[in-house]
């Protein structure tokens, strides 16, 4: 069954995986980084996130409120959960110093692996997609996840924009 799965999976989801695993694990370590490279990963996990729930319960009334909710349970949670301390802003250069995390890398993986589950159930099981519990879940997870990757960015950039007001106002 495990076999039939795996040779069942289309080839681009490996390297997809392999790109985040690589991307977690550089967020495990500290480092200096763009304020426009923070958006890469939060870009790629609300496309996938997006994609998942439009492709596997588009038609579904409860699909877009449930990811909707998750998505704002997940964005305050995070907001209000965030340690100042983990970044360091350097408005003049245009960089964020982060201490390194392995929090992204299990949000990647529960984002990667919810949407793999999801298409191994609904491929084994297509009626699933009209259960609205099972919807419900499924929706309110992936919003979950993106809102803790919303979260986290916009706490990030509140924090860049006060260093360069406080830049400007030394000016």
């Amino acid at each position: 069954m495990l076999q039939e799965i795996v040779s069942n999976t289309p080839f681009w989801v490996w390297p997809l995986l392999a790109f985040l695993i690589y991307r977690g694990v550089l967020a495990s370590v500290d480092r200096e980084t763009s304020l426009k490279k923070l958006f890469i990963i939060p870009t790629v996990m609300l496309g996938l996130s997006i994609q998942g729930v439009v492709g596997s319960f588009g038609a579904h009334g409860a699909a877009g409120p449930a990811w909707i909710a998750g998505l704002a349970v997940g964005t305050l949670a995070t907001w209000m959960m965030f340690s100042l301390d983990s970044v360091n802003v350097t408005p003049e250069r245009g960089t964020v110093f982060q201490h390194g995390s392995w929090l992204p890398l299990a949000l990647m993986m529960g984002i990667f692996l919810t949407k793999y589950a999801v298409g191994v159930l609904l491929a084994m099981s297509p009626l699933l997609r009209q259960e609205t519990g099972f919807v419900v879940t499924v929706c309110t997870l992936y919003g979950l996840f993106n809102g803790m990757f919303l979260g986290r960015l916009l706490r990030i950039v509140a924090i860049y924009r006060l260093g360069v007001a406080r830049i400007h106002k030394l000016l």
